[in-house]
């Protein structure tokens, strides 16, 4: 892929390409440049992400290349599993004091039923990217794919090995919150992704199926966190920003 265009006055700054992303050289801080980006997508076919600085780029040299062997692009089997298939997989039983479950249970309970969509996710995308891009923490890149759930598939991102070394099955999963909830893909760092959310859950029974998915998702995260599923799931209600990290 060549260095990105859009047919809209888009000036790109500096940058180059690698692992099939083409990254600026230094941090951006327009948040127009990002929306540009993103409004640019349905024409280009090309997502902007948001790199964050992470001291684990720099052995490289540089604060934004990630030098680990990542896995061929697999964008082309994303969907050949169910995504409740994907997740059922992933889920570990109870904790030891056999509570952190609750309401749920030990078995995974399913994916909670889509939220009504009443606003552009792509829209919500790019104001909320567009926040943190202001604050001047993160390199844009930028890659081809057919939506921004497709990102970590077609770049054979790595940053999940503690769950799968299959980043279309991530890919897959990403897809369905993109359904669902107008979950869009906003953040790709060495072992995070933030999603913007446009139709997040508004009932606690519903958040609460959605905090087992998360768990699923990202057992890392959850571990870290205090109280029980439940506790994880009411502060998914409402929530426009889902991050997940993994050790």
């Amino acid at each position: 892929m060549n260095t990105p265009t859009t047919t809209t006055p888009l000036t790109l700054p500096p940058g180059r390409m690698h692992h099939g992303l083409w990254v600026s050289e230094d941090p951006i801080t327009d948040p127009a440049l990002y929306l540009g980006c993103v409004a640019a997508f349905p024409r280009t076919g090309r997502w902007p992400v948001l790199i964050p600085h992470d001291p684990r780029f720099e052995a490289s040299g540089q604060d934004w290349i990630d030098d680990r062997p990542w896995s061929a692009p697999t964008d082309d089997l994303i969907g050949a599993c169910e995504p409740a298939d994907i997740l059922a997989s992933w889920w570990r039983g109870p904790c030891c004091d056999g509570t952190c479950l609750e309401p749920v249970g030990a078995a995974f309970p399913g994916l909670a039923r889509r939220s009504p969509l009443r606003s552009d996710p792509l829209a919500e995308a790019g104001n909320t990217g567009s926040r943190l891009v202001a604050g001047g923490r993160y390199r844009l890149g930028i890659t081809e794919v057919d939506r921004p759930a497709d990102v970590p598939a077609a770049l054979g991102w790595q940053g999940m090995l503690r769950t799968t070394e299959h980043a279309d099955l991530l890919s897959t999963v990403l897809r369905s919150w993109e359904d669902r909830f107008g979950a869009v893909l906003l953040a790709v760092g060495y072992d995070a992704l933030h999603l913007s959310v446009a139709a997040p859950p508004k009932t606690r029974h519903r958040a609460e199926l959605l905090a087992a998915e998360h768990r699923a998702f990202c057992l890392d995260q959850f571990s870290a966190q205090p109280g029980t599923l439940g506790d994880v799931g009411a502060g998914l209600v409402g929530a426009r920003l889902w991050s997940f990290w993994w050790e």
